[in-house]
């Protein structure tokens, strides 16, 4: 059987040009893109029409040549309501927050067609999230979640377009399935080896969605008073995500945050029987490597072994060794890259004219928010996560009582995601009995 013969991309970002390219062209098969209705989309619809449907992946470095590419997509869909057709293969390269809002848009007669949804940039439980809003619909459909995104993707002008540029592709990404045995997995390995990229197979999506390196950092990194203010106080002094105190928000009280909240997310992974993940050996293999005069090879094996304070530490030593890239070739003064001069954004108006949160740290709202409904109905106790959340959303009040004669969108509201934390949990309860084969 072939499989991705017909496939259905959800959304609009430059990600889902970089997806239809792959797919279109290693497959060989019929592709769609699928995306809300909004001055933004309307831009890049627009784009597409202009050039015949011809969407174009340029790369930065030339050893990424394998994903660049053009291709000619089959089909369109101006808002989710729209979409049509039969499609085996739907994937969701949309914010993790919209999943549900987006599939809910979609004719439930194109979802029962599906046989196979593919996540790719979930958080922890939206495998869970999407198996449990299947249930009545199609519940026999396998569901894939990708540990996250395999690029660093972006528009190749200021504007959405049919053209991205690629300056980055993942040595390692993780995957998962619903199925114990998954044919589909075992083709898409085929097609990112092809690409450059090595696929680690794990037991669930869960697995592959604890494999993500921005559920442990952002929280620490973002839901904080000093990244918050920068975030939200629209003062014209940059500051950066990556920097030590007080370029950005690093100090060890904030190391200690990472540290704690590290340990209550293995809490709630070993409850699954997932494998504690090891956070520094994750941060050096699979993010970005040290030099190994930063920190030596026995450190980064046993960490998870160590005392607290050692710990936290190796993770300072870590953040203090990529404060310059350590592997670009320093200048004339002695100076390497400035790695760590990534800006903390600031909240922007929208499209729509409503001031709004930059992604970083609106989408980990969502990620704490869900993490923290999995931690209360496993009775387990999360007070680093508790904090993060209390102190966004202190914040997000104090902003808007204080600027009443502002028109903010809905991401300033706090919220409780109370019916994805109790579809989340459905599952994780029943497939600790069960195991689809």
């Amino acid at each position: 059987m072939t499989y991705f013969n017909k496939v259905l991309l959800l959304g609009t970002g430059p990600t889902v040009i970089q997806l239809a390219v792959n797919f279109k062209n290693y497959y060989n098969g019929k592709v769609a893109i699928a995306g809300r209705e909004s001055i933004r989309s309307k831009i890049f619809f627009e784009t597409i029409v202009q050039h015949q449907l011809e969407l174009n992946v340029n790369i930065q470095n030339t050893q990424h040549q394998s994903v660049a590419g053009k291709c000619i997509i089959d089909a369109f869909f101006k808002g989710y309501h729209t979409v049509s057709g039969d499609w085996d293969t739907v994937v969701l390269s949309v914010t993790t927050d919209s999943y549900i809002s987006v599939l809910a848009q979609i004719d439930k007669e194109v979802l029962k067609k599906a046989n196979c949804f593919i996540l790719i940039s979930p958080t922890f439980g939206s495998s869970h999230l999407i198996t449990n809003f299947l249930k009545n619909l199609s519940p026999r459909a396998e569901v894939i979640s990708f540990s996250t995104y395999y690029g660093d993707t972006r528009w190749l002008g200021e504007n959405p377009s049919n053209e991205v540029l690629t300056t980055g592709v993942k040595k390692t990404v993780y995957i998962g399935s619903t199925y114990s045995k998954s044919d589909r997995l075992d083709e898409l390995s085929k097609l990112f080896r092809y690409l450059g990229i090595h696929l680690e197979k794990v037991a669930s999506p869960l697995e592959a969605e604890t494999k993500n390196i921005s559920l442990y950092v952002h929280p620490p990194l973002f839901m904080n008073d000093f990244s918050l203010t920068a975030i939200f106080d629209e003062k014209k002094i940059t500051k950066y995500v990556y920097k030590l105190y007080p370029e950005g928000p690093i100090t060890y009280t904030l190391i200690r945050h990472l540290l704690n909240y590290w340990k209550e997310m293995m809490a709630i992974v070993q409850h699954f029987n997932i494998q504690p993940l090891n956070l520094l050996k994750f941060m050096v293999d699979d993010n970005y490597p040290l030099q190994p005069e930063s920190i030596a090879r026995q450190e980064i094996e046993n960490f998870n072994k160590l005392e607290s304070i050692h710990q936290e530490y190796l993770l300072y030593i870590r953040y203090a060794s990529l404060l310059i890239d350590p592997f670009s070739i320093p200048n004339q003064e002695g100076r390497y890259f400035d790695f760590s001069a990534v800006p903390l954004r600031s909240i922007f108006k929208n499209h729509d004219g409503e001031w709004d949160i930059p992604r970083m740290p609106k989408e980990d709202y969502y990620r704490v928010k869900i993490i923290q409904g999995i931690a209360k109905a496993l009775e387990l106790k999360s007070p680093t996560l508790d904090y993060f959340v209390q102190t966004y959303e202190e914040k997000l009040q104090q902003i808007v009582a204080s600027q009443e004669n502002k028109i903010y969108s809905d991401a300033f509201q706090v919220k409780s995601f109370s019916q994805e934390i109790e579809m989340i949990c459905k599952e994780l309860i029943s497939s600790e009995k069960t195991t689809v084969v």
